[in-house]
């Protein structure tokens, strides 16, 4: 019988094939790089046919570790929300407009209006955001009409890859929940926001469950990867709800806090229950469930601003050397972490960052620890819409790479005031994947049970008290940051063209 079970995850800079077997134990893994390509200030695209290149290259590396007769299945996932459009040939029009591309904020505004915030976010789970798939589409109407005109089929980055794995047109709903053109309680298309847009039924994939199997490799993807003829494909997810399941988030109350060059909070929910004010995304999860997911445009991300600008010779050894020789609190000085905008819990695009309390007294040490202090602050953010749902964790697991730094670890730690703990693997989104395609043909009955087997507690490390104490008192400060900010944000957007 098939022992192995392979996730490929396409996210922005690379395509990454993982191979684990039915215990969970990595047996392989290879990542090819992607181009990303910035045309326009505000504006993110790449070339799917980059993604199918290294995902078909990173499948023929680990089919030289296992035999093709011993993959049982293939799970998908990848980054979300971005709009790949095909001909009626199946041949990509224009290059992909990604997850991370602002140039759509006047189309939400128009279909926010149209359709009404409060029943919006109702239906799709969430605020309309730039990130979103829809409003990219309209963007292209109004702007590329001859692009548009020639549209028959709109993907997602990794069912771009399974349409050239199988020929087939199919998304799972968890990724599809980011189209923001679902009705995420009953996981469906919205007829209603399908009109709002007015958009055809026809162009959009079938959706499918993330551990139904969706498709069998055929032919010409068998040719391309080293795949078995016939190998199922299941659903799969995007990243986050993917990385979710990677990391065991599959039960009530089970929270994860991923820190990498974006920012997550991740809760598994038992019902459709969205956030009053949108101010989380309630997405589809796992056959039967949903997910709470708040997201920081850039968290990691400002650690490696702050050493590329002002400190590119630095180690991040160094960093962190500078960060535990600062008393908590920075010596007084807040960082405002919104360097490419923000999503949750302020929806705003034009949010910058900021250092707020610089005296003559701080210098490169204090900056990086108030870097480390407001990406922790921002992240509790999260923490704290969840609770307002409902959702309430004893502890956490922790991902990214803040999890690998021992002084950033301890102050989101402190900040969160729960114990945090890692898993037995890194591979998050790659491993929840494949964890998604073992349950789909049967190796388990659920992925609750896959996960009680194949994710595994390692390290857990606990808030210190006084911790704890000083950043509550700080945190009300931090708070403060965003609505003091707004309206300076606001005018200094003119400026940035």
């Amino acid at each position: 019988m098939p022992k192995y079970f392979i996730g490929v995850d396409v996210s922005t800079t690379a395509s990454k094939a993982l191979v684990i077997d039915e215990q969970g134990n990595v047996i392989a893994t290879q990542s090819n790089p992607h181009e990303l390509s910035t045309p326009r200030p505000l504006w993110s695209e790449q070339d799917p046919e980059e993604w199918w290149r290294a995902a078909s290259a990173s499948l023929r590396a680990v089919l030289q570790k296992v035999s093709p007769d011993d993959v049982a299945a293939v799970g998908l996932t990848g980054q979300m929300h971005g709009l790949t459009t095909l001909d009626k040939d199946g041949k990509p029009i224009r290059p992909a407009i990604l997850w991370n591309d602002q140039r759509s904020g006047a189309q939400c505004e128009a279909i926010t209006r149209k359709v009404g915030a409060k029943k919006l976010y109702q239906i799709i789970g969430s605020l309309l955001l730039p990130g979103f798939t829809a409003p990219k589409l309209l963007w292209l109407r109004e702007n590329e009409p001859e692009s548009y005109k020639q549209i028959a089929h709109i993907l997602l980055p990794k069912d771009y890859v399974r349409y050239r794995l199988s020929g087939a047109y199919a998304v799972d709903v968890a990724d599809g929940s980011g189209l923001g053109l679902l009705d995420i309680g009953k996981r469906q298309w919205s007829d209603e926001m399908l009109a709002a847009f007015d958009f055809p039924r026809e162009w959009f994939p079938t959706l499918v469950e993330t551990t139904e199997i969706s498709a069998r490799v055929n032919e010409e993807g068998a040719r391309a990867t080293g795949l078995k003829v016939g190998t199922p494909i299941v659903g799969g997810a995007g990243d986050q709800p993917a990385a979710g399941v990677g990391n065991g988030i599959v039960s009530p109350n089970q929270v994860s806090l991923t820190v990498g060059t974006s920012g997550v909070a991740f809760a598994f929910s038992e019902r459709y229950n969205p956030e009053p004010d949108g101010r989380l995304h309630h997405f589809c999860h796992t056959p039967g469930a949903w997910m709470y997911m708040g997201v920081m445009l850039s968290a990691a991300g400002g650690l490696r601003w702050l050493h590329d600008e002002l400190m590119p010779k630095a180690s991040y050894d160094e960093l962190n050397q500078m960060a535990a020789s600062v008393p908590r609190g920075s010596l007084g000085l807040l960082f405002a972490p919104y360097l490419t905008g923000e999503r949750n819990p302020h929806p705003d695009p034009l949010a910058r960052g900021a250092f707020v309390g610089l005296t003559l007294r701080h210098g490169l040490p204090q900056m990086v620890r108030s870097v480390m202090e407001g990406v922790a602050f921002g992240m509790r953010d999260q923490l704290e819409l969840l609770r307002v749902q409902g959702v309430n964790p004893t502890s956490a697991v922790i991902s990214g790479g803040a999890a690998n730094s021992p002084v950033w670890r301890q102050l989101i730690t402190d900040i969160m005031g729960i114990p945090l703990y890692t898993v037995n693997t890194q591979e998050g989104s790659a491993f929840g994947a494949a964890i998604m395609g073992a349950v789909g043909v049967g190796a388990y009955k659920d992925v609750k049970e896959a996960c009680a087997v194949m994710v595994r507690k390692v390290d857990e490390f606990a808030p210190d008290p006084e911790g704890v104490a000083d950043y509550q008192r700080l945190y009300p400060a931090f708070r403060d940051l965003y609505p003091a900010l707004k309206a300076t944000y606001a005018a200094l957007a003119q400026f940035e063209m």
